[in-house]
Parts: structure tokens; sequence; C-alpha cells
């Protein structure tokens, strides 16, 4: 399948691991004010339609993972931030909103690279992720009362499931910012690497997922999903009609040959 075609954003796919690139450095990569909403969502449809992907992993280009929404624009009431209260919650629902939507639907693992501040809703971007990896210049900040805002796409949801309700309290009412080490230490990455091994630490991760059987890891992600909001005897139900459909599934004869004949 070809790659979609992006405004402000560069992807790339190798070995089945898709690199989705923000690239708006100039602005610090803020998700408003920019085409990246749209790519965003152009990357996530073509995730779960293209078979030759099993990993996505998102980072910045430059300086920054993302920045958040464009304060400039706040100040001036001007683009997604103008109108009455109506307008405005329009504006979120078929703006920034579709990102947390979309991404929870991705059917494969992603993964965060964050390579420098992710600041409000840069922040919530990189918890809509399965997992991330830090740059040792990455810092974090749910920074949104500092604004006098809320987190309006969907942020409050995400993080306190990532690292539970009194941590993730802590961090968005206080609006402080952390760095690296203290993000691995509260559980909001999986690990810090030094700037320049980040990309390739992220790819090793990538490379393990990327490596396992492609339908099945996509059913497996499914379930983790899904266990978040089902009762265990529906999820059980689920489990099996999904496990009947791999055990009838080539990929899973070929793997169970590969076991036994004890070959990579």
């Amino acid at each position: 399948m070809n790659l979609p075609t992006l405004s402000d954003a560069r992807l790339q796919l190798e070995e089945r691991i898709a690199i989705f690139t923000l690239d708006r450095d100039d602005v610090r990569n803020a998700l408003t004010g920019t085409a990246l909403i749209d790519d965003i969502i152009a990357v996530a449809d073509w995730v779960n339609r293209c078979d030759d992907v099993s990993v996505l992993v998102i980072t910045g280009a430059g300086t920054a993972f993302s920045s958040g929404g464009n304060v400039k624009d706040m100040a001036e009431r001007g683009g997604d931030f103008a109108g009455n209260v109506a307008e405005v919650a329009t504006r979120y629902r078929r703006g920034i909103q579709r990102i947390p939507l979309a991404l929870q639907q991705v059917e494969v693992p992603i993964i965060a690279a964050v390579n420098g501040p992710a600041i409000g809703a840069g922040f919530d971007l990189a918890n809509m992720a399965d997992l991330r990896i830090a740059s040792d210049r990455a810092r974090f900040g749910e920074t949104f009362l500092n604004l006098g805002i809320i987190p309006g796409d969907g942020g409050a949801w995400f993080m306190q499931r990532q690292i539970g309700y009194q941590r993730a309290f802590e961090l968005t009412m206080s609006g402080r910012i952390i760095k690296a080490p203290e993000a691995l230490e509260l559980g909001v990455v999986l690990e810090v690497v030094s700037h320049d091994n980040l990309l390739p630490r992220t790819l090793e991760h990538a490379a393990r997922f990327a490596a396992q059987p492609p339908k099945a890891l996509r059913l497996t992600k499914r379930l983790l999903k899904m266990a978040q909001r089902m009762e265990l005897k529906d999820y059980l139900d689920l489990c099996a009609v999904l496990q009947g459909m791999c055990h009838n599934e080539p990929e899973h004869l070929a793997a169970v040959e590969r076991f036994l004949a004890k070959r990579p």
C-alpha cells in the first residue's frame, strides 16, 4: 500500500516498522495551527489498512516532541480557539479530539520516541502510545491549568491509566514540568536513553514486536485494550473466539514448526 500524503510530517516504512515524524520544528511541532492533526489521523487510518505494518513509532523532528497547542493563537483568540463556547467546542471535537479517538483504534503497537519536551497536548499525545522511550533531553508537563484551561484532548483519561490516579492528579493540578529521570520513576516512560540512542533503542523494541506473527499481534493488542473495559466472563468468551481464529491461521502453524525445529 502506498504511503499517505502528509503536509507537516514524514513517514517511512522499513521492516514492518512505520516511523512517523512530526516535522514542524519551526513551531516546536505544535498540534494546533498546523496540519499535524490531519496527518496523525491519516497515518492512523493507513496503519489499520496496511497489512505490511506491525509497529508505529511516533517521534518529533528538531528540539521538541510536541509543544501541544499554539499559545499565540490562544492569546489572540484565533485559529482553533476563536469564537463562543459552542464554536470552540465544535472545533475541539472536529480537531484535536480526533487524535485520541484515532490512536485508540490503531491495531498495532504504538511507541512514542520522545526526543524533547512533550508539553500539554504533546504530553497527552505521548500518553496515547502504548509505551514511551525518552531521550535524556525529554521533558513532560500537563500544563493546561497554568494557562487557565483543562486537558481538552483527553489527557486526563489517558494519564491516570498509565500511572494511577494519585500521580496523574498531582501532575495535572500542579502543572509542573518534570525531567526524564522523574518520568521514569513515575512510570510515565519505560526507559530513558541518551539522545543519540533514542531512535536506535526505540527500533530495538519495535523490531521485537514486528518479528511476531502479524495477525496474532494485532489481535493481542485488541485484547489488551478490551481487557480495560470488559467483565472477565465476556472477555474470556472473546478470547476463545479469537484464539480459534489464531489456531486456524497459517502463521500459527509456521510459528509452531519453527519452534519445534528450534529455528529463530
